[in-house]
Formats: C-alpha cells, sequence, structure tokens
C-alpha cells in the first residue's frame, strides 16, 4: 500500500523543492548553496528560514481544515500579515459557527 504524501511536503512549491534537493546535494552546506546561488549567505539563510517555517505552518496540529493551513502557509511565505491573517481566520470561524448553527464569540 503506498503511504499518502504528507500535508508538509504537498504544501511546497517546485520552487521550494528544488532548492531543498539543492541543499541536500551541498550536504546541508549554505555557504556553498549561497555560492551555487550566486547570493550571500544570509540570503539563503532567509530562504532557509521561510521554508522551514512553512513546513512547520503546513505540518501545525492546529491547522484543522484547508483554509486554515492555507492562510498559515501564506503568513510562512510573507504574502499576508500577521493580522491579516487572524482577520482571515476570525471571519472564517464565524462562518464555520453559523454553518453549525451555533454562535461565535470572537477571541482577541
Amino acid at each position: 500500500m503506498p503511504n499518502a504524501m504528507p500535508l508538509w511536503f504537498a504544501a511546497l512549491s517546485d520552487e521550494d523543492i528544488h532548492f531543498l534537493k539543492r541543499f541536500l546535494l551541498a550536504s546541508g552546506s549554505l555557504k556553498a548553496l549561497a555560492k551555487e546561488y550566486g547570493v550571500s549567505y544570509p540570503t539563503i539563510r532567509a530562504r532557509l528560514d521561510r521554508l522551514i517555517e512553512k513546513v512547520k505552518a503546513a505540518d501545525a496540529p492546529q491547522a484543522t481544515d484547508a483554509f486554515r493551513r492555507q492562510v498559515q502557509l501564506l503568513v510562512a511565505e510573507g504574502v499576508i500579515g500577521v493580522s491579516t491573517a487572524r482577520g482571515l481566520l476570525d471571519a472564517h470561524e464565524q462562518v464555520l459557527a453559523q454553518k453549525r448553527g451555533g454562535s461565535y464569540d470572537a477571541q482577541v
């Protein structure tokens, strides 16, 4: 029986997978990777840090549904800010509560 692809891996873009492959082939050397990409060490470190945050967001246990997971990924990628994410998640929770027929109390 084949294993399903983990959610964190499915969340990676082609560019992320390519970066990860190059990172592995460089034996995890950020210095070598920076040289290969022709950028500074801090630039590569920042790219790796964003990738780590993206994996954490995709694998987070509080990402209970696809929408929440996607919002967390957008924050990890720097596409949206934390305050925007909170607003989106708050609105999402309100809609879910309405669908369940319950009330929703905002947690601020």
